[in-house]
């Protein structure tokens, strides 16, 4: 019988950084290259905030994998999906409207012949994974969920309560060897990690930006030693812009005025020397707005100096929500187009190639 510890041994192995957000570039005013950051030390777990919860499941994971039979997707369409990525050889879409995340080894078969890897959290918008566990954020219940896997099998081993308003974005990385969740209107970052031979989780820290309370920011894009959120509607009509933070400390080094027709940003993606802005709405929230652009320069958006893409490669008329990066290849989920869900794309000396809708 599988030892927690020995399963843990065998499944390790280096993700798959696929998000396109976790990326050695310099996101500042124009692209540049960084600073290699340090990395983290390995985490001891001696200090934290609080110990995961262990599920049924995670008290006795061994009777949980034996006895668990994994169940094929019900749908053959998506409902409004938010997020693609890839770990160790399985693909995963995070569905968020079916409440659940599906995963395959071959991406492009008919969705009803994916199998279910999460349908305990409601409304989930993406999840991140170190080769070792994997995280989802449980929006619509404030929670975090901790998934392990054996033989292509997931398991809900762990879970946290009270994580924030709505998480919304989690991300994994690598330097600071740390699970990133955000809180999506509250402004806080709330910090998970593991020791090295255990899959026992850990919240180390909660970081928090004041002037983020009380917006709806969507995203967040970790770089080196820098962590950027982008322009979130507020209720209150505060002037809309794309924060430069430092990562430890979330002290504000810059900000990015943007015009009120970007407001509600979701995601900022920076790809080869182009930033590239998925947006779902307006500074009033009106969908109309939504659209998906590039520039060179995160100080032109303010004059307006973009390139509006959405349209000319992807059909446009729906709202773009997240791009992430597999390989060389980027995909773009949107929602409110059927038949238009998830696209991918490449591209090369800032030419987008091999557009093609997916689902």
């Amino acid at each position: 019988m599988l030892t927690r510890k020995k399963t843990f041994q065998l499944n390790k192995i280096s993700t798959l950084v696929a998000t396109g957000l976790l990326l050695c570039a310099a996101l500042t005013g124009c692209a540049k290259e960084p600073s290699a950051p340090e990395k983290a030390a390995p985490y001891d777990g001696k200090e934290y905030l609080r110990e995961s919860e262990l599920t049924a499941a995670g008290e006795d994971p061994d009777s949980a994998f034996d006895s668990y039979t994994v169940i094929n997707n019900y749908d053959s369409a998506l409902s409004v999906p938010t997020y693609v990525t890839k770990t160790d050889d399985l693909w995963f879409i995070v569905d968020c409207y079916h409440n659940r995340i599906i995963y395959t080894d071959n991406l492009g078969i008919p969705l009803n012949e994916w199998q279910i890897m999460c349908d305990q959290a409601t409304q989930p918008h993406t999840m991140a994974s170190d080769g070792i566990v994997y995280m989802v954020e449980d929006t619509e219940n404030n929670r975090v969920l901790v998934f392990e896997k054996r033989d292509n099998k997931f398991i809900n081993t762990q879970s946290f309560y009270e994580i924030g308003n709505r998480p919304h974005f989690t991300a994994y990385d690598e330097t600071s060897d740390t699970f990133y969740v955000w809180s999506s209107s509250t402004g806080e970052l709330y910090c998970f990690r593991h020791t090295p031979d255990s899959t026992r989780m850990y919240l180390t820290e909660v970081r928090k930006i004041d002037q983020l309370s009380g917006l709806y920011v969507r995203s967040f894009t970790i770089v080196g030693d820098d962590i950027y959120f982008v322009s979130g509607v507020s209720a209150t009509g505060a002037t809309p812009q794309i924060l430069q933070c430092d990562l430890k400390t979330l002290n504000i080094k810059k900000s990015y005025p943007v015009p009120d027709e970007l407001a509600g940003m979701v995601q900022i993606t920076p790809i080869d020397d182009m930033f590239y802005i998925t947006v779902s709405t307006d500074i009033t929230g009106n969908q109309d707005y939504a659209t998906l652009i590039r520039t060179s320069s995160l100080d032109k958006l303010k004059s307006g100096d973009y390139e509006d893409i959405y349209a000319q490669y992807f059909v446009g008329g729906g709202t773009p929500y997240n791009i992430s990066k597999v390989d060389d290849t980027y995909f773009l989920t949107e929602h409110r187009l059927q038949g238009h869900s998830i696209w991918s794309f490449k591209v090369e000396s800032g030419e987008i190639t091999d557009v093609t809708a997916l689902y």
